[in-house]
This record gives structure tokens, C-alpha cells and sequence, in this order.
């Protein structure tokens, strides 16, 4: 039976469904922003210029060769600095040294002879300590207004590298920061409890669609071909850095689970080796020799350039995400915009992003037996069957629920809230009318 849903219609779940608000773009702003990239993110800062950008607001943009693209540099209203340069991890010491000192210098300065009055962080530098604490301090004294994009409230302890000092810092940058974005309820009740950012100062805004990433029509057929996959083949995608929380251990053992009943199942695990992780993927390299030696699982671990992304979700069939702990991933927006299915450990938000059936699947985290389960069913599912009709549709479900537009927009009206005058005592103000929202959002 194939599946359908609708974004506001009786058939999705209203516990995945989000109601949009209605889209009144503000007229061009004569104000100016700066964006502090910290020089990656490429999606992310590519969608929050062009969309920012669309809407009048003037831009800096602060970021590294990783960004330097001509979609930036030439774009009206945009002011691309390439503070950072060359950020290649395979330099000498030395050089990463100089490098890095010679960014702060460059970064310091522009901050003292900048224009635009706000400073938004969408990501910090290499040293975060410096960052959360002398850094955000300079731009207070220089009388900068901090908003500050939290894609993590606390990444240490998500990796388990948690310390005093680490939530001692972030402390003190979330306490500076005029305003914080973060993506999802979970995440602005933890700023809450675990860091004591009063609700005014917290907006929630969707994680924008990843629009960087060209596609150019090719078929699931090309791709598989290119793949080296045959067509009636099951393929399995894991895509992203490869580090000990994104789970892999747990897909790998569900993998060898089904091996034995389903010959035409396939495997393909593609993404960089995080740094300080050898150890952890050497232990995971013998436990899939003989599937990576008969064919069963194709490795690709190493960086996958934005022109070759496609076709690794053109050609799955699936993506899973066997996270352990997480908030929010950014992979999974890439799944939903080359409309390809889902399978999520249930952590952090990622079942608000999922409707059972429709958009993919969840189970249990660190579960293979779950997870197996879980790919089983959804190889037998209509969606499965109705695939190549049904990518459309979660095209479409994910740039509803994600537009940049509504992005930009709840970004700007922030920016505007905060450099208007303060309302007298008693007043309502735009944080706190967004905070509200947010609020009954999550009842």
C-alpha cells in the first residue's frame, strides 16, 4: 500500500507535525550583522547568508578558503572577510601555530573597526575557552550585541569529555550572549536548567535545509551504477564523520545480524575519521574485514566532497543514524533533501524529524537487535516499496518544515528586537513574545 502525508494534514502525526507560521518577510533592514563562522559549516552559513541576505540585511561574513566560494564573494549585500585562510588539517605544528595566531589577530582587529553592532556566532574558533570567556568579554566592551547559535548546548558532554571547566566557560559565554538560537525545545529547556539562560533570551528556530549541495537529477539507477551496485540490491547508507557517539559499533552489529537471511543486503559506511578515533575505528575495521573483502560493506572513510554527496543518497535505499546521544544532526536534512528515508535512534530530537512510515522509522538506541528489526521492517514497508514516488514527497515535507525563509525570519526579527529601544517595564518585547510561542509550541 503506498503511503502519503501532508504537512498540516489529518494523516501526520501531531506529534511530529509543526504548524508554520504565516510567512510576512520584513522589508529591507538598514541595519548591518556580522557572522562569525569560525570557519566550517559550509551548508549552514551558505543558507543563513543567501536567506539573510534576500531579506536586505547587510552582511560580513568572517570565514576561511573552506567558505571562499564566488556565491559569496559576489552576492549583493555581502562582505566576504577570509579572516581564517588556509584550515588544512595536515600542516606542521609550526604552521597550525602561526596559523591560528595570526587568525585571532586578524579577528580581534576586525572587531574593533567593524561596522555592524551585531555579532553573530554561529560557531566558535579553535581555542573555545578563549572564546567563551576573553573573546566574548572584548566584543561586550566594544559594545557589540552577542547572539550566539547553540548547535549543542554542551558538545563535551555529549562526547563524554565532559569537565568543570568546559561548563564553567560555556556558562559564562551563554550568560554574555544577548540572545541564543537553538533548534529544538530539548535543547532550550536543558539552557535553562543546566545553565540558567532566562527563557527571554532563547528563541527556537528549525535547522535549515541543506540547499549547498547540488543535485543535478540523477537517477537511483545512475547511481547505484556508479556505486557498483546492483539495482534489486538493499543498500544501507551511514554518512557523516565517524566518531564513537554517531554509533556505528551498533549498525555494524546489526549488519552482521542480518547478513545470514538477507543476501541482498549492502552496507556503505561513508565520512572522515574524526581526529583522536584510531583506536576506536581500528576495533571496528576487524570486526568487518571479511564483509568489506566479499563486497557486503563499501568503506569510504575519508572526507566525501559536496560533488560526489549525491550519490551516495541517490543510490541507499536507506539512511540510519545509530546515534547514542545527540541533539540535532544535520544529516539527516541532507537525507530528506535527496528524499531518502530515515532509520533514527530515538535521542536528542531526532523523533520530532521522523513520521513513522512516512518519513522512516525509529528504535531503540544502542540496540542492534532493535535496529535490525528496524531495517527489516522497513525493507518491508510500502515506503520502501513506493521509494522512487515517495522521495518527492519527503522533499517536500522536510523544505516545508525547514525553509531557510522562516529561518531568516525569526533571525531577523531577533536582530530588530534587539537593537530597537528597551521597552518600558512591563512591556512585552519580541524575545519574550517568541519565547512564549516556543512554550506552548512544546505543551
Amino acid at each position: 500500500m503506498k503511503h502519503t502525508f501532508q504537512i498540516h494534514g489529518d494523516h501526520t502525526d501531531r506529534r511530529d507535525a509543526k504548524e508554520l507560521p504565516e510567512l510576512t518577510m520584513p522589508a529591507p533592514t538598514e541595519f548591518s550583522v556580522s557572522l562569525l563562522t569560525g570557519g566550517s559549516d559550509k551548508p549552514y552559513v551558505h543558507g543563513l547568508t543567501q536567506a539573510l541576505s534576500s531579506i536586505g540585511i547587510a552582511l560580513d561574513v568572517v570565514g576561511s578558503d573552506e567558505l571562499d566560494e564566488p556565491d559569496l564573494r559576489n552576492r549583493s549585500g555581502v562582505n566576504f572577510l577570509n579572516l581564517r585562510g588556509d584550515q588544512r588539517p595536515d600542516a606542521g605544528l609550526i604552521g597550525k601555530i602561526f596559523r591560528i595566531l595570526g587568525y585571532y589577530w586578524r579577528l580581534i582587529r576586525y572587531a574593533a573597526t567593524s561596522k555592524p553592532r551585531i555579532f553573530h556566532i554561529l560557531w566558535n574558533n579553535k581555542f573555545e575557552t578563549f572564546d567563551r570567556t576573553i573573546l566574548m568579554l572584548y566584543y561586550k566592551l566594544l559594545g557589540k550585541t552577542v547572539v550566539l547559535t547553540a548547535h549543542n548546548v554542551n558538545a563535551s558532554k555529549r562526547d563524554s569529555k565532559d569537565t568543570l571547566l568546559n561548563r564553567f566557560t560555556l556558562r559564562i559565554q551563554y550568560q554574555l550572549a544577548d540572545h541564543i538560537f537553538v533548534h529544538t525545545t530539548k535543547m532550550k529547556n536543558e539552557l535553562m536548567k543546566d545553565f540558567s539562560v532566562p527563557i527571554g533570551r532563547i528563541t527556537v528556530i528549525p535547522f535549515g535545509i541543506n540547499n549547498s549541495i547540488q543535485d543535478t537529477g540523477l537517477s537511483s539507477r545512475e547511481a547505484k551504477q556508479r556505486l557498483g551496485l546492483r539495482e534489486n540490491q538493499k543498500t544501507i547508507l551511514f554518512f557523516g564523520r565517524i566518531k564513537p557517539y554517531k554509533g556505528v559499533q551498533y549498525l555494524i552489529k546489526a549488519f552482521r545480524r542480518l547478513v545470514p537471511q538477507h543476501d541482498d543486503y549492502k552496507l556503505i559506511i561513508a565520512g572522515r575519521l574524526e581526529e583522536g578515533c584510531e583506536k576506536y575505528w581500528e576495533s571496528i575495521q576487524r570486526e568487518i574485514q571479511e564483509y568489506v573483502e566479499t563486497g557486503r560493506i563499501i568503506l569510504r572513510v575519508e572526507f566525501i566532497p559536496d560533488s560526489e554527496t549525491e550519490v551516495y543518497f541517490k543510490g541507499a535505499d536507506v539512511l540510519v543514524l545509530p546515534y547514542s546521544e545527540i541533539f540535532q544532526s544535520g544529516v539527516i536534512f541532507l537525507g530528506y533533501r535527496f528524499g531518502l528515508p530515515v532509520l533514527a535512534a530515538d535521542v536528542g530530537s531526532l523523533k520530532e524529524e521522523i513520521v513513522e512510515g512516512a518519513t522512516g522509522f525509529l528504535f531503540r538506541p544502542e540496540d542492534p537487535t532493535d535496529l535490525a528489526r528496524a531495517i527489516e521492517r522497513y525493507f518491508a514497508s510500502g515506503l520502501f516499496a513506493n521509494l522512487s514516488s515517495q522521495r518527492k514527497q519527503i522533499q517536500d515535507f522536510a523544505t516545508n518544515r525547514h525553509s531557510w525563509d522562516v529561518v531568516s525570519q525569526e533571525t531577523a526579527n531577533v536582530y530588530s528586537g534587539l537593537l530597537r529601544p528597551a521597552a518600558p517595564k512591563g512591556m512585552p518585547t519580541p524575545q519574550s513574545k517568541t519565547a512564549s510561542r516556543d512554550v506552548k509550541t512544546s505543551e
